[in-house]
């Protein structure tokens, strides 16, 4: 009977403890993300239209990478409900992304919208220039 070897071996692997991967915290990632870079005079719009990409900091901030540049921005309400995995809906009014304006999240899996953040100053981070 080959049946029973492979019991005991599910049951062995049931056993087995469950090791947690330890995850940075937000400030940590941030930090990580920013390290060797200075941050500047916060600014109230960028220009996301040079190939900006943003990162998501769980319940943190939403950092654009516009060029070489990084702007922080840490939203002045809904912060909490960032996540790393969603999808930013963001709609421009002109050219540029603005302090006032807000941002809807879209759930990367459902693709149903579930908050919104409304924006903040965002804060450039650069890399000193070398003498």
């Amino acid at each position: 009977m080959k049946i029973i070897p492979s019991l005991l071996s599910a049951a062995a692997l049931v056993a087995l403890p469950v090791v947690a991967v330890a995850r940075d915290t937000p400030d940590q990632e941030l930090a990580k993300l920013l390290a060797g870079r200075v941050a500047g005079e916060p600014v109230n719009c960028i220009d996301p239209t040079w190939n900006a990409t943003s990162t998501i900091i769980d319940g943190k901030a939403i950092v654009y990478r516009v060029g070489s540049k990084l702007y922080v921005n840490t939203p002045r309400a809904g912060a909490e409900s960032l996540r790393d995995d969603d999808i930013l809906l963001t709609r421009i009014w002109g050219t540029r992304l603005c302090s006032i304006d807000n941002v809807q999240l879209i759930d990367r899996n459902a693709r149903f919208p579930r908050g919104f953040v409304i924006l903040d100053k965002f804060v450039p981070y650069t890399k000193p220039k070398t003498q």
